[in-house]
């Protein structure tokens, strides 16, 4: 039997450690796999799609961009598992403690600082929840863009790093993030505590999902999955890959938490319907 084919994106050094790993045990219970690695998601889901591999390590993004690409394409794509801590976060959109700023609305020709393009968690969705709001970006207020990894779409937080810096510089009014980022972003100093207070928040959204491609097929996906979601925290053999990877456990993948997303790839414009790029200058 051929190997299990999996692609994930390496926006980090510790990915090369953590799939080995989960290679070398996903091998001693008899499961034939290799994994390679993509520069971007963008590849990695055309090649999904395309059936050059057989599952991926998707981004949300990535995830809704390769549903897309198969229904053009005619072919079937299927969630399998996500990490628990990939269900229902939420991004904020932050001011200085001190910003003569009381509601959304008062953000009317300012400037907001977001992450990069293609980052749901800093540009996609809090620009879309601002939209929902009232504020158009780029005709009610100006957008201040920190296009740190483009195509790795926002796994690397730079960009919102960068967008937080904005924020306490005086560069904007406010800034966008992942909700666990503004918090970390405290831990490191860069937003000291006190300094910004939130000004609102999305509603929850679910983040990355590990997909199945057209040419896994159901007895192979359904062994991947059984696997996963087996392994333990508990386990030392595991917990370590674990943590590198920032979950506790598997479970199920499921399409219910993305329809903002959705909807915010739409009103940016950054996918048409079939999948295709059409934001301007987003290509990798």
């Amino acid at each position: 039997m051929s190997d299990l084919l999996l692609g994930a994106v390496a926006y980090d050094p510790k990915v090369v450690t953590i799939w080995s790993g989960f290679r070398t045990w996903l091998l001693s219970r008899n499961l034939p796999f290799d994994f390679v690695l993509y520069a971007h998601y963008e590849r990695q889901a055309e090649d999904l799609v395309a059936g050059r591999i057989d599952a991926a390590w998707h981004s949300p993004l990535a995830w809704l961009r390769t549903r897309r690409l198969a229904r053009a394409a005619g072919v079937e794509v299927r969630p399998l598992v996500m990490r628990d801590t990939d269900r229902d976060l939420t991004s904020v959109v932050v001011v200085r403690a001190d910003a003569p700023v009381a509601t959304v609305a008062d953000l009317k020709g300012e400037t907001v600082a977001v992450g990069a393009a293609d980052s749901p968690q800093a540009t996609l969705l809090p620009l879309h929840h601002l939209g929902e709001l009232g504020l158009v970006a780029g005709v009610d207020f100006h957008v201040l863009r920190h296009d740190t990894g483009v195509g790795l779409h926002g796994d690397h937080l730079g960009g919102e790093r960068d967008a937080a810096r904005a924020l306490m510089a005086g560069e904007a009014t406010a800034a966008c993030m992942v909700d666990a980022g503004h918090l970390l972003f405290g831990r490191e100093g860069i937003l000291p505590p006190g300094a910004t207070r939130l000004l609102t928040r999305t509603a929850p959204y679910d983040h990355c999902v590990l997909a199945a491609g057209p040419t896994l097929g159901p007895e192979r996906g359904e062994r991947l999955t059984e696997l996963l979601l087996s392994m333990s925290y508990a386990d030392p053999e595991v917990r370590h890959l674990l943590d590198l990877e920032g979950l506790t456990r598997w479970l199920p993948g499921r399409e219910s938490g993305f329809a903002r997303l959705g909807a915010a790839i739409d009103a940016l414009g950054l996918y048409d319907a079939d999948g295709r790029i059409t934001a301007d200058g987003h290509r990798p």
